[in-house]
């Protein structure tokens, strides 16, 4: 196949997208040739396009992609040609964290998943052969392209008949916020949990809550009525909203205890983690996995933190294994324990600009690009 591909290209880091032609490098013998089919699109992705987050101008991000096996590297032996598969985060596999079975929290993560170029220092795209080095390998994948060049360690094989556009988040938002409540928090059945922000992220902890480890009270809290409406449609038992003043008074009064057992931050605005914790009652465990970017800080309360016994834990991806949370995301969905569908909004790649707009305003919740 030609080495040409289109891909979605951050020329600036001032939020703007273009359809451009790319170059692929040569294939290394830890990658895998993938043709994408659709690609989630994630506030992360957002984030980095403007500067929030780490990243350069002429990028090409995505990070939760799915697509079709075209070809595999000398070192790939869990996937062939013709496999359907799934993208999520790239790790190093080697380290303590790696071998241990928590690759989100890889000890190069930053470095692998922000980088902007392979290990080696190489970039897997380029403006054409022998052209200008693209930052691109983000998150391991760059999906947001027609072809991309995808690190193993990032590689999810997934049956045939998999809805890939439907999945598509799985790799990262979704396994994000229902590994908070599975894997970083440990929610047990019959506790109270509250999820702040409701986006993509905090649905998927509202339904983790909620259908698969079945809390008593599962409270959303969110600027938008019609996303607290959602919330509970899909789960949650209450929903509060996140302009009140007496937002922590009110999750009191809900648990009819001094705070929750558990909550979950998806925003990462410093404010609103702040609301959070002292939303947690005695022994109380609280994670953030929203992204606000180097140096934000918030306070915390010593005494009260000290003499209730609170917990605030970050949560990068879950602390998920890809390979095997993924499709277990994928079985519970299949339940009906986690009905991601009912707020993905498909879009075709040439439509990004309005997929992006919706994604701003909340109008999609969850905006999927599709080739």
């Amino acid at each position: 196949m030609s080495r040409t591909t289109t891909a979605l290209v951050a020329p600036e880091l001032n939020g703007k997208f273009e359809l451009r032609e790319v170059y692929l490098d040569a294939l290394q013998a830890d990658e895998v040739l993938v043709e994408i089919q659709a690609s989630g699109l994630c506030h992360t992705d957002l984030s980095c396009a403007v500067g929030i987050l780490p990243c350069r101008p002429n990028a090409v991000l995505g990070h939760e992609g799915g697509g079709v096996v075209v070809q595999t590297g000398s070192a790939v032996s869990h996937v062939q040609p013709g496999d359907k598969v799934l993208l999520s985060f790239t790790h190093c596999e080697t380290c303590a964290a790696c071998t241990s079975g928590h690759p989100a929290y890889c000890h190069t993560f930053n470095d692998r998943n922000f980088g902007g170029a392979r290990p080696d220092g190489s970039s897997a795209m380029l403006t054409k052969p022998g052209g200008e080095p693209i930052y691109s390998t983000f998150f391991g994948q760059s999906s947001f392209a027609r072809h991309s060049l995808v690190h193993r360690s990032s590689v999810v094989r997934v049956p045939a008949e998999t809805d890939l556009a439907l999945y598509a988040p799985l790799g990262c938002g979704m396994q994000t916020g229902a590994g908070a409540v599975l894997n970083s928090l440990n929610v047990k059945e019959g506790s109270t949990v509250a999820v702040f922000g409701v986006g993509s992220v905090g649905m998927a902890a509202v339904m983790a809550a909620a259908k698969i480890r079945k809390a008593r009270i599962v409270i959303a809290v969110d600027l938008q009525q019609s996303r607290l409406d959602l919330a509970k449609e899909l789960g949650a038992t209450h929903g509060v909203l996140g302009n009140a003043k007496d937002v922590v008074q009110q999750i009191r009064d809900i648990c009819q205890s001094n705070g929750c057992d558990y909550a979950v931050d998806a925003t990462g605005v410093p404010f609103v983690i702040k609301t959070m914790i002292d939303s947690l009652g005695t022994l109380g465990r609280a994670s953030t996995v929203g992204a606000p970017g180097p140096g934000n800080n918030v306070a915390v309360d010593i005494m009260d933190h000290l003499t209730y016994g609170k917990e605030y834990v970050g949560c990068c991806e879950g602390d998920s294994l890809p390979k095997e949370f993924v499709p277990y995301l994928i079985e519970q969905h299949q339940k009906g324990n986690f009905p991601l569908d009912r707020f993905i909004k498909y879009y075709d790649f040439k439509d990004y600009e309005k997929a992006i707009e919706d994604s701003k305003t909340g109008s999609a919740i969850k905006a999927v690009l599709k080739w």
